[in-house]
């Protein structure tokens, strides 16, 4: 195994860079726990056998318009979809249903098993709603997100599926095999290889990548190697961070939720 580097440990960290960084888990926390107690939610529907194999609901007054799917983050390694309900707001205004999945974390699932695990959670939202899909996921969860278009994926739900937006996202696992985290995710080459979209051809759907202008230069690079690499659109957000990029989802009127339900 490569050892870490203390660069790429910092290269990668977030909390420690952003202002009042460690403030952000709790805050959404709340929030989606205040969130969850003003509307209608379907709570831990399951779509697998695992514990945490589970996904929340949120549906619309009326018939939706289809169903989004967000994919939390946390570098595999930590949150859940209790913590991110509140993200929801946005599409739900607009007449969407939204589905959120937990996963199991690492070191008790690998990257490429909790890809698959994904794929399963959408599938058993896709089969409760009716309509297109639109899939989004953050950080970790945009490397998952991106997933769900490589080559190599070909589920049943995806014929439904008409636009993703990985929102900063681990396009390549291979810096990632040097850092500390690696003791937990146990990224080897062969899964570097398999696991990272970049190393994939898209499936063609509508794709942009979504990058706050103020993170880590890392994730911006991140960003445009998909970008690149797949040819799809970029979009590099003033002014937005790692952790407060993804709160725009939670605004109907938002650039990023407007751009997810084109």
């Amino acid at each position: 195994m490569t050892p870490p580097t203390r660069d790429l440990d910092d290269a990668y960290a977030n909390m420690v860079h952003i202002p009042d960084g460690a403030s952000y888990p709790e805050k959404w926390a709340k929030q989606a726990e205040a969130f969850r107690a003003t509307v209608p939610v379907e709570r831990n529907l399951r779509y697998g056998a695992g514990e945490r194999e589970v996904f929340d609901l949120f549906r619309p007054e009326g018939t939706a318009a289809g169903l989004v799917v967000f994919v939390h983050g946390g570098y595999w390694l930590k949150f859940s979809k209790d913590d991110w309900s509140h993200l929801a707001a946005g599409a739900l205004a607009r007449g969407w249903a939204v589905a959120i999945p937990s996963y199991t974390l690492a070191p008790d699932a690998r990257i490429t098993d909790i890809g698959r695990q994904i794929e399963s959670a959408i599938g058993a939202a896709a089969a409760l709603v009716d309509g297109p899909i639109r899939i989004c996921g953050h950080s970790a969860g945009g490397h998952l997100t991106a997933r769900m278009l490589c080559d190599d994926y070909a589920s049943d739900w995806r014929p439904r599926l008409e636009r993703a937006i990985p929102i900063s996202p681990i396009s390549d696992l291979g810096p990632l095999m040097r850092t500390s985290m690696n003791d937990k995710l146990q990224i080897t080459r062969t899964e570097a290889a398999l696991e990272s979209p970049v190393r994939h051809m898209p499936c063609g759907l509508p794709t942009t990548i979504w990058v706050g202008g103020s993170e880590r230069p890392v994730f911006l690079d991140q960003a445009r190697w998909l970008a690149d690499a797949w040819g799809c659109g970029l979009v590099i957000e003033d002014g937005r961070h790692h952790f407060d990029v993804v709160e725009a989802l939670a605004d109907p009127e938002s650039l990023l939720t407007r751009e997810l339900l084109l």
